[in-house]
């Protein structure tokens, strides 16, 4: 077992690291920016190294820094968390070749799996569904006229290095399509120095319903059952659930068995999620797989009684799993937390903190790295908390989560508090009745 890890990372995501950590007896390195010094990471590690300014390409992105910061504490692991470097294939192969075990997907494995297009083609490989597409990159405006018309409207363009919805256009008929290409192209470049596309037939009426999966250095891979994460916006997640209202025992299954094939025909190696998208019939179809911890990952370790860093950690060290798969026996939901207006199209609201009062009682989790008197800074991400709460049915968890909201006080900051207390309430959602598309017409 690894003597001291590195947290390439920081926020609730480090501490949460660290706190599994600390239990299993193994020391602590937090790397901190010079934004993040009085950030709660910072001081539950047993030693932290600052790597650089505020920005996270002089900090947090920062490989060589952060090499440094592990070589100088004799760090032997290094956990990158979610996020930042946490699938950077560069990084992981830079980690092996400095004698620091990576906590995370080997650099083949984030290749494999990393760009779109390639995943796609490695899952189809392997007998998992996915979605009708062009083969590889399109190649043309015309290749893509001719393929619109072959899987019929509507279709979605893609950017093949996307992600948060860059590069992403939904066309609804041909007269829209020369337009849609020519703006997806154009933004994907901007912000990914990649215009590459590939087009997928629109599933419409989708749910995103994702697959907790965990694989050993042995080539063993199990699921660790479901989560539905179709309320976003702008294609981020604001919460997500566990069982999914959507599910029947059959899809669970079907789903699962898919994301084992899917984890052992790369023979992955440590927590991983199988993203799919399930149409109005219960099809489903391969999106993505991400190859590191989740945000979402909460729910599924309360509805199971699993901690998955612990298991990351175990897996990395070489400890085989035991290959079972799991059924979720209580009922979880996790509101993410932002520091952002949802009254004002959900600008983004950094800031001091001024009252900080968490909410507690039985089957009430919170996951944070604020306080009182914290300063969150513009730099990163507006995630400041996640709320969790567990319990026997969808029912009680839903009327557990309006009373912890409730409870939940922070002011100096404008939260997504008042939007999660509308969301609980809110017919659609109580009835378990919502699609990828349901914040398109929702309101407080």
């Amino acid at each position: 077992m690894f003597k001291k890890i590195l947290i390439a990372n920081r926020g609730e995501i480090a501490l949460r690291v660290i706190r599994t950590c600390k239990e299993m007896g193994i020391k602590t390195v937090a790397v901190y920016s010079t934004a993040d010094k009085e950030s709660l990471h910072v001081r539950f590690a047993d030693e932290a190294v600052c790597i650089g300014a505020a920005a996270s390409s002089e900090s947090y992105l920062n490989i060589p820094n952060i090499i440094a910061a592990a070589e100088i504490t004799n760090a032997d692991a290094v956990h990158p968390g979610y996020g930042f470097l946490a699938e950077n294939a560069k990084f992981s192969r830079i980690c092996a070749e400095n004698d620091l075990k990576f906590i995370g997907a080997s650099p083949e494995m984030i290749d494999q799996m990393g760009d779109k297009a390639t995943a796609k083609e490695t899952m189809k490989a392997a007998g998992v569904p996915t979605i009708p597409g062009s083969d590889g990159l399109l190649e043309s405006y015309e290749q893509t006229e001719k393929l619109a018309k072959e899987f019929g409207y509507p279709v979605m363009l893609k950017a093949t290095a996307g992600g948060g919805g860059k590069g992403m256009r939904a066309v609804w008929k041909a007269g829209e399509l020369k337009k849609a290409w020519e703006d997806a192209r154009q933004e994907a470049g901007a912000a990914f120095g990649n215009d590459g596309m590939y087009m997928e037939k629109l599933i419409e009426e989708p749910r995103h319903i994702e697959i907790q999966v965990v694989g050993d250095s042995r080539g063993k891979a199990c699921h660790l059952s479901e989560r539905d994460c179709s309320i976003q916006r702008r294609h981020q997640k604001l919460t997500e659930e566990t069982p999914s209202p959507f599910m029947t025992k059959k899809l669970r299954n079907d789903m699962g068995l898919a994301a084992v094939k899917a984890a052992e025909s790369i023979k992955y190696e440590g927590a991983g999620t199988v993203e799919f998208l399930v149409d109005k019939h219960r099809n489903f179809y391969f999106m993505e797989m991400n190859t590191r911890i989740q945000v979402e990952h909460p729910i599924t370790e309360q509805v199971i009684d699993y901690d998955l860093i612990r298991e990351q950690i175990k897996v990395a060290a070489g400890v085989p799993i035991s290959g079972k798969n799991y059924e979720p026996q209580l009922c979880s939901i996790e509101c993410r937390i932002n520091a952002e207006d949802p009254e004002n199209d959900f600008r983004p609201s950094p800031g001091r903190i001024t009252t900080f009062h968490a909410p507690g009682g039985h089957g009430i989790r919170l996951d944070t790295h604020v306080y009182a008197g914290y300063s969150i800074p513009p730099f990163y991400d507006s995630m400041i908390a996640k709320l969790i709460t567990t319990a026997q049915t969808r029912d009680e968890a839903i009327d557990k989560m309006r009373r912890a909201l409730d409870e939940f006080v922070i002011e100096g900051v404008k939260t997504t508090i008042p939007f999660h207390r509308a969301l609980m309430d809110h017919p659609d959602y109580l009835a378990g009745n919502y699609t990828t598309k349901f914040m398109e017409d929702f309101s407080l």
